[in-house]
């Protein structure tokens, strides 16, 4: 069977830019401009205050582990060769938790807190991901 493309993420509206950071390297959280509190995932109001006002901020890449889990077959077709894979859920120092995909680390060195910094993979043209692995020391 030929390599099958891993499923990469629809940009719409709302998380365009957050996509268009990683295709540059930039890590995008929204920041509401009204109570000051940083969110993730992107969304058109903020879900404390619900002010529509807000701007796109450069996070600083670090994040500590806070859950994961591990994915055992049967899987997608594009990930059959990479089972069993964490799929770790990671708080930035921004506070905003995101899920995420781990790099650089064996499944059995995954531990709850453990520091964390942003990568980037490129997977096709123009689609880069978000990845994490362990900070350097």
């Amino acid at each position: 069977m030929p390599d099958v493309p891993i499923p990469v993420p629809a940009f719409d509206h709302e998380s365009a830019p957050f996509w268009e950071g990683c295709n540059r390297h930039e890590l995008l959280i929204q920041r509401c401009a009204a109570c000051g509190k940083a969110r993730f995932y992107a969304r058109p109001a903020c879900p404390d205050c619900t002010s529509e006002a807000f701007a796109w901020e450069k996070a600083s890449g670090k994040a500590t582990l806070y859950s994961w889990t591990i994915i055992h077959p049967p899987t997608l077709p594009a990930f059959k060769d990479k089972v069993p894979y964490p799929v770790i859920l990671v708080e930035l120092k921004e506070g905003v938790r995101m899920i995420s995909n781990i790099v650089d680390c064996k499944n059995e060195d995954l531990r709850i807190g453990m520091p964390l910094e942003v990568t980037f993979e490129k997977v096709s043209d123009g689609v880069t991901l978000h990845r994490f692995r362990p900070a350097a020391r």
